[in-house]
């Protein structure tokens, strides 16, 4: 078997059998892509010619290109499944990325939004036009769900439980979940469905429409668009660093968490499959205790003692 058909069975039997996000496929797919090309040009194109030593070689070519650790990590995870794959499905004998080891990465903190600079953020749409009132229940939504962005804009209309105060989310894998919903989101999906949809429906001569938020033309809202929305709100309230809709993901655990959240049910909330994925938001908050420590305690070097009277 070449190469090239390893990788297409592969691809297929995640985004099939396995039931992974477009996106998730599509991040496997570049790095098998990789992959295939520095094979070719190698000029090994048999999948079976492929050893522990041939992956070595092209993970050091990775490492020559000034790929950073977290890249070159994702690299290994992503050879390492597409090989055992392989093997399980008896297309090889041995499987050759066995051996290769993860290196090890610090996990960098998540970026998120101060509660002031979010209060601000949901203040920015202008309420009297529809496009505001759509794109202040998104805010709201994502803030009090801490929705992925691609289940934001995807968000059914039937997958809203707004009389029982939740939302039913399709996420990764095809998992559904439950997450709660705020007054402050409720009120704000009301409006958006009452006064703005239907605005969006008639402009674009349509009865009715399966997703839950959309454009002016009557098609769903895009993850590119709402993130261009973002951009423009963020730029608006004085906010000069760029934010991602996956910022106010993170803002929405951290301030959970700094609230007294139970960490389990912040896995269940943002719909991890492993609780170490949740446990980094834990250290953003001890961060933020460090902060406040070295900030205000007497000796933690932010703020001088005012007694020097020794006791």
């Amino acid at each position: 078997m070449n190469i090239d058909d390893a990788v297409q069975r592969y691809i297929d039997f995640i985004r099939i059998e396995r039931g992974l996000s477009d996106n998730t496929v599509q991040a496997y797919a570049r790095d098998l892509t990789l992959l295939s090309n520095w094979l070719y040009d190698s000029k090994l194109t048999e999948i079976h010619k492929v050893t522990t030593q041939t992956l070595r070689q092209f993970l050091l070519f990775r490492l020559q290109e000034n790929v950073s650790p977290r890249t070159l990590a994702r690299n290994v995870v992503t050879l390492r499944r597409f090989f055992l794959y392989l093997h399980e499905e008896r297309y090889l004998e041995q499987n050759p990325a066995e051996l290769l080891e993860v290196p090890s990465v610090q996990p960098a903190l998540p970026q998120y939004l101060s509660e002031d600079e979010v209060e601000r953020l949901l203040h920015a749409p202008e309420l009297h036009t529809a496009e505001g009132l759509r794109d202040y229940a998104m805010l709201e939504t994502l803030y009090a769900t801490g929705l992925r962005v691609t289940e934001l804009v995807e968000l059914p209309v039937q997958g809203l439980r707004l009389d029982a105060g939740y939302v039913l989310v399709r996420g990764k894998g095809s998992k559904e979940r439950i997450v709660p919903l705020g007054e402050a989101a409720i009120d704000a999906l009301i409006r958006y469905i009452e006064h703005a949809r239907p605005e969006f429906l008639r402009v674009a001569g349509l009865d009715k429409h399966q997703d839950l938020f959309l454009t002016r033309r009557g098609s769903g809202m895009t993850r590119q668009a709402f993130w261009k929305n973002l951009r423009r709100y963020t730029t608006q309230i004085g906010i000069t660093r760029n934010v991602s809709p996956h910022q106010l993901r993170h803002s929405f655990a951290t301030h959970l968490l700094n609230h007294g959240a139970d960490l389990r049910v912040l896995q269940a909330m943002l719909g991890h499959a492993d609780i170490s994925t949740t446990q980094i938001y834990t250290h953003v908050n001890n961060a933020r205790l460090q902060q406040i420590h070295a900030t205000h305690h007497p000796r933690g070097g932010g703020v001088p003692r005012d007694d020097t009277t020794p006791t």
